[in-house]
């Protein structure tokens, strides 16, 4: 009588993972259906048994599938073409003071707040030409050529 409970556990476990975006309870189905086909094979009583078999096949799948998932799910940093700009020549159109948080370049006929790399370049003056260091947020971190 048991393997009703498992099987609502695999349909419940199975609504989950498509639910999701990420895999996060297949194994834990896997393991249900394990315990399942253990609660058909055995006596009704010995839940015991039920039990430890799916945490067995739960875990036996998850090592199994593991590096697989690891290699489909593998996420690296997406580049932006913001980050083209890094090592690009702007031209100061504001001054840029980081004390006073001030300061505009442009760069490829865009505008964009800047700031100086250290607080000793500061101030860079307008009609400057300055070297993209980095992206802060939507900052650009300049220094002076």
């Amino acid at each position: 009588m048991h393997w009703i409970i498992w099987l609502i556990l695999t349909i419940a476990f199975v609504f989950v993972e498509l639910s999701t975006a990420q895999l996060v309870s297949i194994w834990f189905a896997i393991g249900c259906i394990g315990a399942g086909v253990a609660s058909l094979i055995t006596d009704s009583a010995n839940f015991t048994v039920e039990i430890i078999t799916f945490i067995v096949v739960t875990a036996i799948a998850l090592v199994a599938t593991r590096p697989f998932v690891k290699k489909v799910t593998k996420t690296s940093p997406v580049a932006t073409n913001a980050d083209s700009l890094i090592g690009k020549t702007a031209i100061v159109t504001e001054e840029i003071d980081n004390i006073k948080a001030t300061g505009a370049v442009t760069v490829h006929g865009t505008v964009w707040t800047a700031r100086a790399e250290t607080n000793e370049e500061c101030p860079i003056e307008a009609d400057k030409k300055v070297k993209v260091v980095r992206i802060d947020g939507v900052k650009l971190i300049v220094k002076e050529q």
